[in-house]
């Protein structure tokens, strides 16, 4: 209950900074999206029906109010409700963001495992190097590179663009790429963790003892280090998929995917503020959850951490 009410009050004063920003950027909406030709009355007019004539805390709690239910405003650049551009481009980020995370995940447990392993042999500098490099590649670079490589020089791949859900096929193509951009950079940061926090475990006496029992180093490695090393490694991987979410901005316009990247950038390009600011709330609350969902985690891991909570 302590951890959720925290959850609130954080969400409540996230809620806050996004309004403020986005209300006090310098520009006029109004003039936005009437353009330069557009007369004092009918800007006056357009100011009055959107509600920028009000003062700001009347605004912002009638905002509150309206995305409590769902209602996040009318969109100044599509003309409509800008929970319906959410809701149809929601999936393909979700997509992208959910594949992302589980290529990282498995990629980055075998890596630092297998690094763990070999602890100062040939694989484990191996990995290490690797890692090294992932983490210092941009994700827009490295999305370029994967283009250049799998869809002009080698041809497998489609380039960008996404052709719907209709062809499962032709639509899991399109993301190959994207997802593999997301997640070769995460997945060399987790490596990294899952490696030094199993070699952290290994150095326990317990690991001994299963060793000197004669178990098999495959189970003592799967079944005994690697679960008790997971509260580093579940915190690493909270972060990282908060940021493979917010992520998707780049990757999305990179790769021209219809998704919610690309609608925040058209967004903040034509100043839509209703958009902006329901897609940086949205964001921000995919953090926060992420994060919360992360402590919840940890007394599952480790029950004997709920009586440090």
């Amino acid at each position: 209950m302590r951890r959720l009410v925290n959850f609130l009050v954080t969400l409540f004063a996230v809620s806050i900074i996004v309004f403020a920003a986005m209300n006090v950027l310098p520009g006029d909406p109004a003039l936005t999206i009437l353009g330069l030709d557009a007369t004092e009355d009918a800007l006056e007019a357009l100011r009055q029906r959107l509600g920028l004539n009000e003062p700001l805390t009347k605004r912002y709690f009638l905002w509150i109010g309206n995305a409590l239910t769902g209602n996040f405003g009318i969109s100044h650049s599509f003309s409509v409700p800008v929970s319906d551009l959410i809701i149809e481009r929601l999936p393909l980020t979700v997509s992208l963001a959910i594949s992302g995370m589980t290529c990282t995940v498995i990629l980055a447990f075998v890596l630092g495992v297998f690094a763990a392993a070999n602890h100062k042999r040939y694989g484990d500098w191996g990995v290490m190097v690797i890692s090294q490099l992932g983490i210092a590649l941009p994700a827009f670079w490295l999305s370029i590179l994967l283009v250049l490589l799998f869809a002009v020089k080698l041809r497998w791949l489609p380039p960008g663009g996404f052709p719907g859900w209709e062809n499962p096929t032709d639509a899991i193509r399109s993301l190959i790429l994207p997802t593999l951009a997301l997640s070769l950079v995460q997945s060399a940061v987790l490596a990294r963790v899952t490696r030094s926090s199993m070699l952290e475990v290994m150095r326990q006496d317990y690991i001994r003892t299963a060793r000197a029992s004669g178990f098999q180093r495959s189970r003592i490695l799967w079944r005994h280090t690697l679960p008790n090393a997971l509260i580093p490694i579940v915190t690493i991987i909270g972060m990282q998929f908060a940021a493979l979410v917010t992520g998707t901005i780049v990757i999305e316009n990179v790769f021209y995917l219809p998704g919610l990247g690309k609608l925040i950038f058209q967004s903040i390009s034509n100043r839509d503020l209703p958009t902006v600011q329901a897609l940086v709330m949205l964001f921000a609350a995919i953090v926060i959850i992420a994060n919360f969902i992360v402590d919840i985690t940890y007394s599952v891991i480790d029950p004997r951490l709920k009586d440090r909570a």
